[in-house]
């Protein structure tokens, strides 16, 4: 949809609508089915053509309806209009999972023989998926030390495709220079892929620093609620083409229901990341200042390694904060969290609740010794994911939590 220009300023000063103003009203038509104001939550696996003629129309002029729900729904096409405007990008491609994003872009990108370069601070499953799947089908992929520049640019090849990163990564929360970053893929012709997913659009636009390919796990913070599975990938229509004609023969999509939750949820998007990024700003100073805790990873901390390239890179910090416990073994770290009343014993984050984990157990507890050393994984790890609740209460509950080691 357009949008009235400001008339406050003169017109070379027109500024673009706020992250709101685009999650509220971005993507949808002004007048819609039935006058409602919300859109309607069709239930169609198959569109209709009144004639021949019309399906000839659709294809020959690329018209943007319904033909099968696998190639793309009205509801769909609302929310990806909507998330390509949040994301500053050109396109958006919605998926049934932000592993199936990444899944789509790499399989739509990469060939046999092709390589791809990691920094190596990821989510787990992205790293499975390369070590242990591309690898069958002659892809190879490399690891280098998070925010390390120089070491990507010595991996990379004439066979490297892509370079990758999270930003911030999961869950050492180090912060890349997106600039830096972007220059390295522009340099030797590589296309450049940031997960975003734990920045969001308001606190960070990779499209704006010259990223090719921003993902997103829209489970998170973008649904907001815990209640549904989504992933987006968002760049420039041309490099998306092959990506979004692979997605129709893959079929990795969403239900009906799950995109009207997910749009529902992006109404909301900035009110709750405020509170996100607030409640994290706030657990972490405290965490920092507490006996029972060794360090504290948070972007917004000035103790942090990556504190300057997240002022300049990022508007907030999000609501993940991740800390070691003082002195102690997995089981006692066990029970800080095992002893939480607030924060509720899950994996993700993004959601209205605050989630806390121990890695160790939830993520890599079948990993040996070695491997959990090399990923950075301590057994005194804890990742706490604040949801909305008041910044006090959260707190209070760590310090109930966390009084019982400082009795040890």
């Amino acid at each position: 949809m357009s949008f009235p220009s400001d008339r406050s300023g003169p017109r070379s000063e027109q500024r673009l609508p706020g992250p709101s103003t685009l999650a509220v009203h971005a993507g949808e038509d002004r007048h819609k089915l039935g006058h409602a104001i919300t859109d309607p939550v069709i239930c169609a696996s198959t569109f209709t053509f009144k004639d021949s003629q019309a399906v000839i129309d659709y294809i020959e002029q690329d018209q943007e309806r319904g033909e099968y729900g696998r190639y793309g729904t009205p509801g769909e096409m609302v929310v990806e209009r909507k998330l390509a405007a949040m994301e500053g990008g050109e396109e958006a491609i919605l998926y049934s999972s932000g592993m199936a994003a990444i899944v789509g872009l790499f399989m739509s990108k990469l060939n046999s023989g092709d390589e791809v370069v990691f920094f190596d601070e990821c989510y787990h499953r992205s790293r499975e998926f390369c070590a242990k799947h591309l690898s069958r089908f002659g892809v190879v992929t490399r690891q280098v030390k998070a925010c390390d520049y120089e070491a990507m640019e010595a991996a990379i090849t004439p066979q490297t495709r892509l370079v990758v990163s999270e930003s911030p990564t999961n869950p050492h929360l180090s912060v890349v220079d997106l600039e830096r970053f972007a220059d390295l893929g522009r340099r030797h012709g590589v296309d450049t892929l940031i997960d975003a997913t734990l920045a969001t659009p308001y606190n960070a636009r990779p499209i704006e620093f010259g990223i090719d390919f921003v993902l997103h796990s829209a489970t998170k913070y973008m649904g907001g609620h815990n209640d549904l599975l989504a992933g987006v990938i968002v760049g420039q229509s041309e490099k998306l083409a092959d990506v979004r004609t692979l997605r129709g023969i893959m079929g990795a999509v969403n239900s009906a229901h799950n995109l009207y939750l997910l749009q529902r949820g992006l109404k909301t998007f900035e009110l709750r990341m405020l509170r996100h990024n607030a409640n994290g700003q706030a657990v972490a100073e405290f965490l920092e200042n507490h006996p029972a805790v060794e360090r504290v990873y948070y972007p917004g901390l000035a103790s942090h390694p990556y504190h300057e390239v997240a002022r300049r890179t990022m508007r907030g910090y999000g609501g993940l904060v991740t800390f070691l416990i003082k002195n102690a073994d997995w089981r006692v770290t066990a029970d800080v969290v095992d002893r939480s009343r607030i924060a509720r014993i899950a994996p993700s984050l993004g959601g209205v609740e605050t989630l806390i984990e121990q890695p160790l157990v939830m993520s890599y507890y079948q990993c040996t010794v070695e491997e959990r050393k090399r990923f950075g994984i301590p057994d005194n790890m804890i990742r706490l994911a604040c949801g909305i609740e008041n910044e006090e209460d959260i707190i209070a509950d760590l310090e109930q939590a966390l009084a019982g080691v400082q009795r040890t």
